[in-house]
């Protein structure tokens, strides 16, 4: 793997805010509207946890969606996914399901549990103008199908999207060219982590176990759990120091600099888009 010689620092560090969507479902709103210039190709990213299955048992009924994908990934719990191209999957422990909308579907996502722990994050991630209104599709990323890799250091990467360590991830975008790396950090302070990144990529980390710092040259900043560190642009990479047992989540994707016009679920380039989707919707074009 290439070293990293000229490391990123932090730009911002954001405290999510708590919310609710869906019928109800707790979670908190990690990258909302405002970062979305800052950090594009990436619209949102929400993350759920609770032991309280009043937290989440309502699920996410069905919704429509046009215009991104969205990839949610599992840390623990089971949620069924159906939708209106009649895609089924269960999202369980340690998978992924990655959907792009595209022109157009229904969807729900519905707990199969009663009791016990719901964790995980959903990530939107954009589509180009030329492929807003493309064919939906969609994917069920179990487990054992995504790549890992242990560094030298003894740092468990789950590689869920782009390459890590020479390990390419479970998926591949060519406009986007995502990143999305789970990092298990074992049990012994002050452990280190490195990643290339092209300069030009927009990158983030979030913190869901412990703590860490991200280093540039003498400079270090605490990145303390649940807070998400807005990466400055420019380097070569990232350079992490971790406590011990630290589980995180470093994004990065190459930005589409186009036009982001949103109406809820629906994410296109102009407004004149917008009204179109809703009608499309209303009139049952989206299944």
């Amino acid at each position: 793997m290439t070293k990293v010689t000229q490391a990123r620092g932090v730009e911002r560090l954001v405290l999510g805010q708590d919310t609710q969507d869906g019928a109800g479902v707790r979670l908190t709103r990690v990258l909302s509207h405002d970062l979305q210039e800052r950090l594009d190709p990436f619209l949102m990213l929400d993350a759920f946890g609770s032991h309280n299955p009043g937290d989440y048992i309502a699920g996410f009924p069905n919704h429509p969606h046009r215009g991104f994908e969205t990839v949610t990934y599992m840390i623990a719990g089971r949620m069924r996914h159906k939708d209106s191209s009649g895609n089924e999957g269960l999202l369980q422990n340690g998978g992924v399901q990655w959907m792009t909308a595209g022109r157009g579907l229904t969807h729900s996502e519905m707990p199969e549990q009663e009791e016990g722990v719901m964790e995980g994050f959903q990530l939107w991630l954009n589509l180009p103008a030329k492929n807003k209104l493309c064919e939906p599709w969609y994917r069920d990323i179990q487990s054992e199908s995504i790549p890992e890799v242990t560094t030298d250091e003894g740092v468990l990467v789950r590689v869920i999207a782009g390459q890590s360590h020479n390990t390419a991830g479970a998926m591949q975008r060519e406009h986007t060219e995502p990143l999305y790396l789970d990092l298990h950090f074992p049990n012994a302070e002050d452990m280190v982590f490195e990643q290339p990144l092209p300069t030009l990529h927009n990158a983030f980390v979030y913190v869901y176990r412990g703590g860490l710092k991200v280093i540039q040259g003498n400079k270090a900043t605490d990145v303390p759990i649940k807070r998400m560190a807005v990466l400055t642009n420019g380097g070569d990479g990232v350079v992490l120091h971790a406590q011990a047992n630290t589980r995180a989540i470093l994004i990065a994707g190459k930005p589409l600099n186009e036009p982001i016009a949103q109406y809820g679920p629906f994410v296109m380039n102009t407004r004149e888009e917008l009204v179109q989707a809703v009608d499309d919707f209303r009139a049952g074009l989206m299944g």
